[in-house]
């Protein structure tokens, strides 16, 4: 097995954890390799404040000639965990009084001011129930409407001298046909172009761009020194390679060239508050301990303790079908999962974050506990025993 350590705070005993658990993930882990599931994995994980486990396991590079081992702190994708910092982001803004949840986004954004988008709040859309089209393979629709589609189609039928001028968010609202998929406050439905559309928010109420100000207000401020939505040099070179297009794209940036937008969010500069972070387990965890200590961690404050508290509270339980799924009551926070059931054995209270492709983030306050994984997928698929599975093992060890 190939496996490297990364730095920790204490032994597991001295937090009442069992570290014979740990041999037990780092097996378990394996073999999801052994499986061809997982590329490699990385983890850390903290009690009371205090890291206990940090390590990586099998290869950073998914070459099979390069046996590099993948390091405790190697930089990935962390995908939708990126919208938990969004969260933060627009709380942090209700806090300063510059707006609240159930403000209609219409009266911030002017797009959102018509029907019938001009009923469209704040917390809808962190919560995924404003019943606007959910992302792309949610539903069995081939006829799926595409935010991202609509916004390049408008842009390349714009002519060259209003491209400066072109509006991204109307482009996605305005194409006949759009509107909503259901009606609001009826479902449940991930929907991530919500959370550009808070990036927009955050944007026109600070006049700093939503990436940025995540960056400054929350990532810096916690000393999350490997979490960015571009990609340092030093970053890149500890990043983890999953295909030959990431590996291209990596050696440019360790090199210094120009890198030309690859999609129509990065040539409009769009606010990537969806899914755009790279990170590190490590960093993850620092975030997710910020959250358990009530908004602050080593003395910075980022949130206060009641905007932590709302949310973390079930928020909303609308019914839920995506992926097939067919729960009467999908429990949800502003901007964490809040589900509960049968496949898990954290606390009640409990609030996560899942990322594609794979990486997440579990947050106990009754046990104090903080676990964060990124587990890049080796195929296509969702493996539930990379995310499901790994969550019962690391919260067994819990004495």
């Amino acid at each position: 097995m190939l496996f490297t350590n990364g730095k920790t705070d204490c032994k597991p005993h001295e937090v009442g954890y069992n570290e014979g658990r740990i041999d037990v993930l780092n097996n378990h882990l394996q073999r999801l390799m052994d499986d061809g599931e997982i590329q490699c994995a990385t983890y850390c994980i903290s009690r009371k404040g205090r890291i206990f486990a940090h390590g990586g396991v099998g290869k950073k590079s998914f070459r099979t000639n390069d046996n590099t081992p993948v390091q405790a702190d190697s930089v990935r994708w962390i995908a939708s965990i990126t919208k938990v910092f969004t969260a933060v982001a627009i709380m942090k803004l209700a806090e300063d009084g510059l707006t609240r949840l159930d403000v209609p986004v219409g009266e911030i954004l002017p797009q959102f001011n018509t029907p019938p988008y001009n009923g469209v709040t704040l917390f809808q859309l962190l919560t995924h129930t404003s019943g606007m089209h959910s992302d792309g393979g949610c539903f069995d629709n081939k006829y799926q409407t595409n935010y991202w589609k609509l916004i390049e189609d408008a842009y390349k039928l714009c002519a060259e001298d209003k491209k400066k001028e072109f509006d991204w968010i109307s482009a996605a609202l305005g194409t006949i046909g759009n509107g909503f998929r259901i009606k609001p406050d009826t479902e449940w439905a991930y929907c991530s172009f919500g959370f550009v559309i808070l990036g927009a928010v955050i944007e026109k109420l600070t006049g700093i761009h939503a990436n940025k100000y995540i960056e400054d207000y929350i990532c810096k401020p916690l000393g999350m020194k490997d979490t960015a939505f571009d990609l340092t040099p030093e970053m890149a070179k500890r990043y983890i390679v999953t295909d030959e297009d990431a590996e291209k794209h990596l050696n440019d940036v360790i090199n210094g060239k120009p890198i030309e937008p690859h999609w129509i969010g990065d040539t409009l500069n769009i606010p990537s508050t969806g899914g755009g972070l790279d990170s590190t387990s490590y960093d993850v965890n620092r975030f997710g301990n910020m959250m358990l200590f009530n908004g602050t961690l080593d003395g910075v404050r980022i949130l206060g303790r009641k905007a932590v508290e709302k949310m973390t509270s079930i928020a909303v339980d609308y019914p839920n079908y995506c992926w097939g799924a067919n729960e009467k009551n999908r429990f949800y926070g502003v901007g964490f999962d809040m589900r509960n059931g049968p496949a898990f054995t954290f606390s009640d209270g409990t609030y996560m974050h899942e990322g594609a492709g794979a990486c997440s983030l579990y947050i106990d306050p009754k046990e104090e506990l903080v676990a964060a994984w990124i587990v890049p997928f080796a195929k296509e698929g969702w493996f539930s025993r990379a995310l499901f599975n790994v969550q019962n093992i690391i919260w067994s060890g819990i004495l």
